[in-house]
């Protein structure tokens, strides 16, 4: 295995932040509904490391360092694991687990329609994330995971619909967003390459 420093680096940075929030909601720390808190915390942890899986290509390109691919897997199945914990948190939390109250969320909350379909593209992501899968899909399988841009698409219009009165920090994660995909567009990305490759001379001189 490549890079097992960084990989466990990485692996402990994802997996430390649940664990700090469910501490804190065992301490008494995270105000008078603390299972609201977690709840909104893991959807917005889902989103930041969505945008940072998104991120590891183009720095890639960038600085030519291969170590940003090799952690993309595990961050992109960190954030369906903080996902599926978004989803169980509102399933005790909020809705206590009454499934009879789904129907009248629902109506209430139109919004967590858009997060489920957001999490079955993820799910279809995460089971196809195997090498077994790229080679049993081919061609078809880089097609599949193009869905990563709807899931980002679902993931900023879920937040949108519920911070709509505060919008600040939503906006910051939107230009994220919307930067990391101009940085996908094919005359953005060949450009990358030359960039990196002007970068380096003057990395070396210094």
């Amino acid at each position: 295995m490549r890079y097992p420093f960084w990989r466990i680096g990485v692996f402990i940075a994802a997996a430390i932040w649940p664990l700090l929030w469910l501490y804190q909601a065992w301490a008494d720390v995270l105000g008078p509904d603390p299972g609201k808190v977690l709840v909104d915390r893991l959807g917005q942890g889902a989103l930041v490391l969505l945008l940072i899986t998104l991120s590891m290509t183009p720095l890639q390109k960038l600085t030519g360092w291969a170590g940003w691919i090799a952690v993309r897997r595990q961050l992109g199945l960190w954030c369906f694991a903080y996902v599926v914990l978004h989803l169980s948190g509102y399933t005790a939390f909020i809705l206590g687990f009454d499934w009879s109250q789904l129907g009248v969320e629902l109506r209430k909350r139109p919004y967590i329609i858009v997060g489920v379909l957001g999490f079955l593209c993820l799910l279809a992501l995460a089971v196809t994330s195997n090498r077994y899968s790229q080679r049993r899909l081919g061609s078809r399988w880089r097609k599949l995971h193009r869905l990563v841009y709807v899931v980002l698409g679902f993931g900023l219009l879920h937040m949108l619909w519920i911070v709509r009165a505060d919008l600040k920090e939503w906006v910051i994660y939107a230009s994220i967003g919307a930067l990391l995909l101009v940085l996908r567009l094919p005359p953005v990305t060949r450009r990358i390459p030359r960039l990196a490759a002007k970068k380096a001379p003057s990395e070396r001189k210094a």
